[in-house]
């Protein structure tokens, strides 16, 4: 049984509709809007490939975008805690999805690979160990089904670097 339960309304909503609807595959548009109270509306749409508007983000994208954000937060929590001082962080993270003849498909992997900026007084190899557990702790990472890679960079911070040897 679940200690807190959180719940989440979005409300997502198709703004493709051509005159025709879907009258055939070709007939509407993919965009839609994702709103929830309180938020900027996301511009969505389908993958490119699947007669999407590239301008538009992407169900696709939006899952590798979670699954990154999920674990910047949770590490940025931890380093926190561990006295870890970050002064930048960014990822460039990579989803790898497979279409089935059918049409169908499902992701086969996503690798995270954030660059980490630590401060020249904080410890290289707990970021390394803060990195693991984030991603234990990661809510999306915990939810899906196919494998998560970590491949971290870290690197100091110049600013925070002395002269003294």
């Amino acid at each position: 049984m679940a200690y807190k339960q959180h719940h989440y309304a979005i409300k997502v909503t198709w703004t493709g509709n051509s005159g025709a609807g879907t009258a055939s595959y070709r007939s509407y548009e993919r965009a839609h809007d994702i709103a929830a109270n309180g938020k900027p509306v996301i511009a969505g749409s389908s993958d490119p490939s699947f007669r999407g508007d590239a301008a538009r983000w992407n169900p696709e994208e939006l899952l590798v975008a979670s699954l990154s954000a999920c674990h910047q937060l949770w590490f940025l929590s931890l380093c926190a805690q561990a006295g870890i001082i970050v002064t930048a962080y960014k990822d460039v993270a990579e989803g790898i999805m497979d279409e089935q003849a059918d049409g169908a498909g499902q992701f086969r992997s996503v690798t995270l690979r954030p660059t980490v900026t630590i401060s020249a007084g904080s410890d290289e190899a707990g970021v390394m160990a803060l990195h693991q557990q984030a991603h234990a702790m990661c809510f999306i990472a915990r939810s899906v089904r196919f494998p998560i890679t970590v491949e971290p960079n870290t690197q100091r911070d110049p600013a925070t670097l002395t002269d003294e040897a």
